[in-house]
């Protein structure tokens, strides 16, 4: 894959009325921590990433996330979280929603493959300020 293709604007269908393969989706993906939108309902995005090892704690103060193990196994720690400071462990077939405002940490022991549901120009890292691991938004793959 060229990387332009993985910093293409969104196909005019947005992923709709088609089939998406999203573990063939996921291949096409080099990095880990690299989500890429394969799909938009009204104005969320659906994404892929693989993910392995810790990623930085962070919140998204507007929006909800929702976390969709599709391979492997995730551990989110929370700070604050509804019911106080806590993790969560999800297994393939598994889905979690963070609350927006909650602080989080997502982490894999070995690689993951997920799927991402969240609006449109969510930072991947939250609300704070851009570090190594922030990825531009609306890559499509």
């Amino acid at each position: 894959m060229s990387p332009s293709a993985s910093h293409s604007r969104a196909p005019a269908g947005r992923g709709q009325c088609q089939s998406i393969d999203l573990v063939g989706k996921i291949a096409q993906i080099d990095g880990h921590w690299q989500p890429r939108v394969v799909a938009e309902m009204n104005d969320y995005q659906f994404k892929v990433v693989k993910v392995e090892g810790e990623f930085e704690w962070h919140r998204h103060a507007d929006t909800d996330e929702t976390f969709i193990v599709l391979e492997g196994e995730l551990r989110i720690d929370f700070r604050q979280g509804p019911a106080g400071d806590g993790s969560i462990v999800l297994g393939a077939g598994q889905m979690a929603v963070v609350p927006k405002g909650v602080e989080h940490k997502p982490r894999a022991n070995a690689e993951v493959k997920l799927l991402l549901i969240e609006p449109r120009g969510v930072a991947n890292t939250g609300d704070g300020p851009a570090g190594e691991r922030t990825v531009e938004n609306d890559q499509w793959i």
